[in-house]
């Protein structure tokens, strides 16, 4: 892949002032915003409509996440071979087809569970590789210098949408049924196809020649990520994390929708709390990382969201519904907070130390290990839900965040104030450098056989 970033002026320059950035973002507000009212209609339609038992949310959470487990890896190595900007088009019109069967199928009278099971993996699966692009198509569309400014703003602006998403779902949920709110989403998917045919970027397509066989292609981002002393650390912490918080946020609809009665607009002004604690990390990213440094806020932000998240168990045992809403609400404000800042830093610095033909790879790797464990978290949580009661489970869930903490906590960037912002010099050794010289059937060019398994870290 050969890429130039598109905008070529000084590094002062506001990327407001950049046409190609602009109409990126504005596509990607709309369609975060639309995204938003299926993210509360879907577990509306589930508890409150279909009846859905704990076990039953638990599925339906595991089907949406299910793809990153299944294709995770090689979307990766896909992704680095495509066009970005197509693939994130294709995926944003995949996941518009979807949404508008929800509606049709209720009105029609014949929507059950299963149904949402197919149209959570349908719309997983389609996120991974619009997400893979994503997360590595900033690089391509803005300088070096604008990467950490253009990830704060994007992820401002999601913060946002998640604030007014959730809030006018919630509002509209008191006069129109929950199947309509999907017709949201799905024309929140197709403004952002829209505005990213809109966007002009200089990327091109990878060579064949350039390719190799999807497996060595696969291993070499595994390789990178496993290698780098600092992204392997932040990928078991945020996998763990991720793990945990599974368990505690698969049975949060039951917990508010069933268990303490707080109905449809009480979960979107949670959620809208959330997104508002998300809104202020991602602004606030570059000072919390200008004033306590900016490896440090990594493992500070992981124990300050664990802490937060220990109110949500707290809530379900409280007897008075008000006080619940408060200690939840305090709850999703500084979790929101904590986990902005935390992705924000970390993005950037994934961005900026790996070599640009293996951003997909790595992005995808990270999604495969991050995310590909939060299916398995859901299923584990609806079925201890069932067992074990929603409270215990949501207790487990937030001593396994203390604890999946510990890679970052006991780590350099405990006290490292300045983020690396180029690939480290054992790393092109050890890890792409080496994994360059593999050939077609996984040996090395000097005759030693390839592991396959990503080495130790470097």
């Amino acid at each position: 892949m050969t890429a130039e970033p598109t905008g070529a002026e000084p590094a002062k320059t506001s990327l407001w002032r950049d046409r190609n950035f602009t109409t990126f973002w504005a596509g990607q507000a709309l369609g975060q915003f639309g995204a938003q009212l299926g993210q509360l209609a879907l577990p509306v339609l589930a508890v409150t409509l279909l009846q859905a038992s704990e076990l039953q949310v638990g599925v339906l959470n595991a089907a949406g996440m299910a793809a990153f487990l299944a294709v995770g890896l090689p979307a990766g190595a896909w992704v680095d071979r495509w066009l970005k900007r197509r693939t994130m088009i294709t995926a944003d019109l995949v996941r518009m087809a979807a949404m508008v069967t929800v509606p049709f199928l209720w009105w029609s009278g014949s929507l059950e569970i299963w149904h949402l099971y197919a149209v959570a993996g349908i719309l997983g699966t389609a996120t991974v590789f619009f997400d893979v692009a994503y997360q590595s198509y900033v690089p391509v569309l803005v300088p070096a210098a604008h990467v950490q400014e253009a990830n704060s703003k994007l992820e401002a602006t999601a913060a946002i949408a998640r604030i007014g998403g959730p809030a006018a779902g919630g509002a509209l949920l008191a006069v129109v049924s929950a199947p309509v709110l999907f017709v949201g989403e799905a024309a929140g998917y197709l403004l952002s196809a829209v505005f990213l045919r809109r966007t002009r970027d200089s990327e091109e397509r990878m060579p064949a020649a350039a390719r190799r066989p999807l497996p060595v292609e696969i291993r070499e981002g595994l390789s990178f990520v496993v290698r780098h002393p600092l992204i392997s650390r932040v990928a078991a912490c945020t996998g763990g994390m991720n793990f945990s918080g599974m368990l505690i946020y698969t049975l949060m609809p039951v917990l508010v929708l069933r268990n303490l009665g707080l109905g449809p607009q009480g979960m979107g002004l949670i959620m809208t709390l959330g997104a508002a604690g998300g809104l202020l990390g991602a602004v606030l990213a570059p000072r919390v990382a200008a004033r306590i440094g900016e490896g440090t806020a990594i493992p500070v932000c992981a124990v300050a969201s664990s802490v937060f998240v220990l109110l949500v168990p707290l809530a379900g045992v409280v007897s008075e519904p008000a006080a619940s809403l408060v200690l939840l609400g305090v709850s999703e404000i500084g979790f929101g907070f904590s986990v902005l800042v935390y992705n924000v830093l970390q993005l950037t610095m994934r961005q900026r130390v790996c070599p640009p033909r293996l951003l997909g790879r790595m992005n995808a790797s990270i999604r495969f290990a991050v995310w590909g464990v939060m299916p398995l978290a859901a299923l584990a949580s609806g079925y201890l839900g069932e067992h074990l009661g929603l409270v215990p489970t949501m207790l487990i869930g937030a001593a396994g965040s203390f604890l999946a903490t510990a890679p970052v906590l006991f780590s350099p960037l405990r006290t490292m104030r300045t983020l690396p912002d180029e690939v480290l010099p054992d790393e092109v050794q050890e890890g792409a450098v080496q994994e360059d010289a593999l050939l077609e059937d996984g040996t090395l060019e000097d005759g030693v056989p390839g592991d396959g398994s990503g080495g130790g870290r470097g």
